[in-house]
């Protein structure tokens, strides 16, 4: 299959700082691929050159013409406004008719189970409500490829749940690419096809869900790797 994104050689630096040592990766359609590392691997600047909010400063991006990318952040951002309007606002900047936003919003509310909550201020929900509120405003706009940033990191356990329920939800509900960021080695068992594994900004594997989590093969790929692993499931 052809990619909906590929990086050829892709290297970021900040000055003296080089946040991405050159790699080259490419995510076809309909994989989840989870970037997985320590703080500071480098997990969410790939994800942003993923899509396009950093340029990279040597190498190549491409991304399948057409593709609608949407993004969400570990701690979403919300206009002072209504529930409803921070959506409705979401499906404009992307080219839907104001007038035509209200009931692809309500959907979408509805869809992530806060519909009740349409008139309340955005800013006046919980963390977790807060987080399914943006991965409404995202999904609304169709996109064929959904990119998160430890989207449930700061959410106590029932919020995550509700959200990894509902990343696996719409992953089912229609053609989507999912590429996410992850501490949470159980939600990467449980939402990942392909897992990206990430120290001091190189890539240092690259491996099928399953064969990250055989030992045997991880340690044989990278010893990092395996020993991030081992550690994060002690």
């Amino acid at each position: 299959m052809s990619p909906v994104i590929a990086l050829q050689d892709v290297g970021l630096r900040y000055g003296q700082h080089t946040a991405l040592h050159p790699l080259s990766v490419s995510v076809c359609a309909g994989e989840s691929v989870a970037l997985v590392g320590a703080n500071g691997s480098g997990k969410s600047t790939l994800l942003r050159v993923m899509h396009g909010l950093l340029q990279p400063t040597q190498g190549q991006r491409q991304v399948r013409p057409a593709l609608v990318l949407a993004m969400l952040f570990q701690r979403p951002f919300l206009l002072g406004m209504s529930v409803l309007s921070n959506l409705r606002l979401g499906l404009w900047l992307s080219g839907v008719p104001w007038r035509q936003t209200r009931q692809p919003a309500l959907q979408a509310l509805a869809r992530v189970r806060l519909g009740d909550l349409a008139a309340r201020p955005a800013r006046s929900l919980s963390g977790g409500q807060q987080q399914r509120l943006a991965l409404a405003r995202a999904w609304a706009t169709e996109p064929d490829v959904l990119l998160l940033d430890e989207p449930t990191a700061s959410l106590d356990p029932h919020a995550k749940h509700e959200v990894e329920l509902l990343m696996a939800e719409f992953v089912q509900a229609r053609p989507v690419t999912l590429l996410f960021a992850s501490h949470n080695l159980g939600q990467v068992k449980r939402l990942a096809t392909r897992v990206l594994y990430l120290e001091g900004g190189r890539l240092l594997a690259d491996l099928p869900v399953q064969d990250f989590f055989n030992p045997d093969v991880l340690q044989a790929t990278s010893s990092a790797a395996f020993a991030f692993v081992k550690g994060e499931l002690v």
